[in-house]
């Protein structure tokens, strides 16, 4: 036990508690866009697990290109998120139900083209030389920069007033000449963006795509969205400690604590029943998140 208490001050436990954090906290920072704007982001999950799987695509398709793998990661999640878009924006359904609906369908839909592709129901062909790299790696620092951008962007531009606006009092900036459609459709279009950039990492520092790899992560990004109180760097400190805990779970086994592995593996889950527990009655959501608006 000593051992595994000198090594989380190492500075390989702290290489992987961010290795582990960066797709929480691109998700999470979707959600806050998305939500800040009146939807309920339930599909960063499928939006997620889509991203994972069009990175590891695109990286197989071009040899290894970091770059078109990316892009094949995000392009995939706005082509989720869109779907889920316009579900809830343009035809006005059920938030949840629809959201639902996104990650079953994305549960559902990469084995079916894991099998098409390569013959495969679990997982994707083995990508070569992603896995090890943190700091030597551009996304990682994207990722960071990312993180900023949406700070600002949504606490000190005109484009976030709007979409704050929106997810306050839709029917005010309507009267005010705000198209609340449009606004709406590109918060959650962002955090397709956003959440599909943490797909594709997950992919990418694993090696390959593996059937369910997003393994419940966009649901604890909602929770960080929700201890951060809606507030993007709020979220993001909430998915740092996420990180933490999974990273926590995953030494546990390494050094053989004695813990059983059904327990550890229960940490990140306990952890984000207990904060929710903790911040749901305290913080304050948007006043119109999950309510449909029509003109």
């Amino acid at each position: 036990m000593s051992d595994f208490l000198v090594h989380l001050l190492s500075l390989s436990f702290l290489t992987q508690v961010l290795r582990i954090t960066l797709p929480y906290a691109l998700a999470a920072m979707g959600g806050v866009v998305s939500e800040r704007s009146g939807v309920v982001n339930i599909a960063l999950e499928g939006i997620l697990l889509m991203g994972a799987f069009g990175a590891a695509v695109g990286a197989y398709d071009s040899g290894g290109s970091l770059p078109v793998a990316v892009l094949y990661g995000v392009g995939a999640g706005v082509a989720t998120s869109a779907l889920y878009a316009l579900a809830v924006v343009t035809f006005a359904a059920d938030q949840i139900v629809s959201g639902v609906a996104i990650n079953m369908l994305a549960y559902s839909v990469t084995p079916y083209l894991l099998k098409a592709f390569y013959d495969s129901s679990s997982n994707s062909p083995s990508i070569e030389g992603f896995g090890g790299r943190l700091f030597t790696n551009w996304v990682f620092y994207l990722a960071l920069a990312l993180v900023a951008v949406v700070q600002v962007m949504v606490t000190r531009t005109r484009w976030g007033l709007r979409v704050r606006a929106v997810g306050e009092n839709p029917e005010a900036a309507h009267t005010l000449g705000v198209s609340v459609e449009g606004v709406r459709w590109r918060a959650v279009l962002a955090s397709g963006v956003l959440a599909g950039l943490g797909g594709a990492w997950l992919a990418l520092s694993g090696s390959g795509f593996v059937a369910e790899m997003s393994a419940g992560r966009g649901y604890i990004a909602l929770a960080a969205v929700i201890m951060g109180s809606w507030r993007p760097l709020w979220a993001c400190a909430a998915s740092l400690m996420f990180g933490f805990a999974e990273a926590v779970q995953v030494n546990l086994q390494t050094f053989d604590s004695g813990i059983p592995n059904e327990i550890t593996q229960t940490f990140p889950w306990v952890l984000t029943m207990v904060t929710l527990a903790g911040f749901i009655g305290r913080s304050r959501a948007p006043s119109a998140l999950g309510r449909p608006f029509s003109a």
